[in-house]
């Protein structure tokens, strides 16, 4: 357990990209609410992501995490889950296949209802409100009482994570990811892209393993793995109050965990020295990420690491790249050399999504896949 901390000790470090709730005792009396209610993942489970992230670093298997950039509460339907489940699925199994090693499958779901913004507030038309933080937080439609932080969403994205959750661990373990599947899956833009004759390649190729296999007596009813699988959960941890609420201490260990999700993570603007973000995560056991952009130092990487990771254990910390096709190269050699200098046990992970953004004329962010 980590020396000198209680889920509340973040509430004494500076705290940034936090809403400001114009009532705090509804905000007390939701995380009070949120306190009394079940766990949505628990510490077993946890602690089976942080075995598998070890085998990661030790470069036994391979991390594949995907997912919304942020949830929402009127997109939430479960063909979207499961959608979403299946693309997962799909690429981790050609990852496999392809590698010939396992693949950790974590899933930005069930959770990732909170967005960091570069400015508290947001100007249309000459009106001022603040910035859309997520659902978890306010809403997206530009009006004063919708852009109010409002604790209540808290309770309402406990109830669909928990909901989402229910609905993963079904799949995970119920016969969809039966292996079998990947023929049966398609999806329209496959017949669209130049990769689409590649992919049926490969799926061939899984297909005509399977049938070997089936021939040989292996198939779903011998060996269960072929038709179950294990899926975790990941968000940022941005919203301290609802994560704080959702803080566990296991009856077996004593330890600390964050049961609002198996793996969560620190954000590009909330790592700094003194942040009360850092300040929560270095005490709960969970697996944890933290975003490495290009502000970040190999010095201030190194005493992060020491502050979040400072027995080193295998698989507590990922390292998640951020820096863009024009700026990885030169930027994450020397971070990777003064860690593994260090002797810190780091699975490095690279998120190709931010950081190779352009603005498309329509407006919307665009990200080029050449670039990815």
């Amino acid at each position: 357990m980590a020396a000198h901390w209680a889920p509340d000790s973040w509430t004494r470090h500076e705290a940034r990209q936090l809403p400001v709730y114009p009532d705090p005792a509804a905000l007390a009396a939701a995380c009070r609410q949120l306190g009394g209610y079940p766990p949505l993942v628990f510490a077993g489970e946890a602690r089976q992501l942080t075995a598998d992230l070890a085998r990661v670093s030790a470069g036994e298997a391979f991390l594949l995490q995907g997912g919304d950039c942020a949830e929402s509460f009127a997109e939430f339907h479960p063909n979207n889950i499961r959608d979403t489940f299946r693309v997962i699925l799909q690429m981790a199994v050609v990852l496999t296949y392809a590698s010939k090693l396992p693949v950790v499958k974590l899933g930005r779901m069930a959770g990732q209802f909170a967005k960091p913004r570069s400015t508290a507030t947001e100007t249309v038309d000459g009106v001022e409100l603040p910035s859309y933080r997520g659902d978890n937080v306010n809403d997206i439609a530009f009006t004063a009482a919708g852009r109010a932080p409002d604790p209540a969403r808290m309770i309402q994205g406990y109830a669909q994570a928990a909901a989402t959750l229910n609905l993963l661990r079904a799949f995970a373990s119920g016969g969809y990811a039966n292996l079998h599947q990947v023929h049966r899956w398609t999806h329209d833009f496959m017949g669209r892209s130049p990769w689409a004759r590649k992919y049926a390649e490969t799926a061939d190729r899984i297909g005509e393993a399977l049938e070997f296999m089936a021939a040989c007596g292996i198939d779903p009813e011998t060996a269960p793995q072929l038709a179950q699988t294990r899926f975790y959960t990941s968000h940022e941890a941005l919203l301290l109050p609802f994560e704080q609420a959702m803080a566990r201490q296991d009856s077996l260990t004593g330890d600390w965990y964050d049961t609002s999700a198996h793996f969560l993570w620190i954000g590009d603007r909330t790592r700094f020295e003194g942040s009360a973000h850092v300040e929560f995560l270095r005490g709960i056991d969970n697996p944890i990420g933290v975003k490495c952009g290009p502000g970040l130092e190999p010095d201030g990487l190194l005493r992060l690491l020491d502050t979040l990771n400072p027995a080193r254990a295998s698989g507590r910390v990922t390292l998640i790249t951020r820096y863009g096709h024009d700026r990885i190269e030169a930027e994450l050699p020397r971070l990777i050399r003064v860690v593994r200098r260090a002797g810190h046990p780091v699975v490095w992970s690279c998120d190709p999504m931010h950081g190779n953004v352009v603005k498309a004329s329509t407006g919307y962010k665009t990200r080029p896949f050449d670039r990815i």
